[in-house]
């Protein structure tokens, strides 16, 4: 009969104790990436943590979490430096083109045509997704 009691309590200051440790994890997004869109129906999207481990999900499938190589964020790093985010553009006339989502050092941009600082940031974010996500 006590056990019953006294199994509550300890559920209680088991979870009390887990929150400030849960909340030291928490991680800040560096880079978040979204491809939506044209006739094959993408959307994808690639969020870069400031540890430099990723989150991968699709249209279908599961989300994937992966953490880059040295190589990859030496690599993510070094474009990233030239990243400029500038204006969104607006939707364009038509049903088949991708729209790109660009979020970094709290600038967003929605672009259509890739400006040139965005095009090897998203040929590596692409690679990367290429790489690490697959579906179970």
């Amino acid at each position: 009969m006590w056990r019953i009691a006294l199994l509550p309590v300890l559920l209680l200051a088991l979870t009390a104790s887990m929150a400030p440790a849960q909340a030291a994890v928490r991680k800040k997004v560096l880079v978040d990436f979204s491809k939506e869109g044209g006739f094959a129906g993408f959307h994808d999207r690639v969020i870069v943590y400031d540890n430099f481990c990723v989150r991968l999900s699709r249209r279908t499938g599961p989300a994937v979490a992966k953490c880059l190589t040295a190589k990859e964020k030496r690599t993510l790093q070094t474009y990233l430096k030239s990243l400029k985010i500038g204006p969104s553009e607006p939707q364009p006339q038509g049903a088949d083109f991708l729209k790109y989502t660009l979020v970094y050092k709290k600038q967003r941009a929605t672009r259509y045509t890739l400006p040139p600082s965005w095009q090897p940031v998203v040929r590596e974010l692409e690679k990367i997704m290429q790489k690490y996500w697959a579906p179970d």
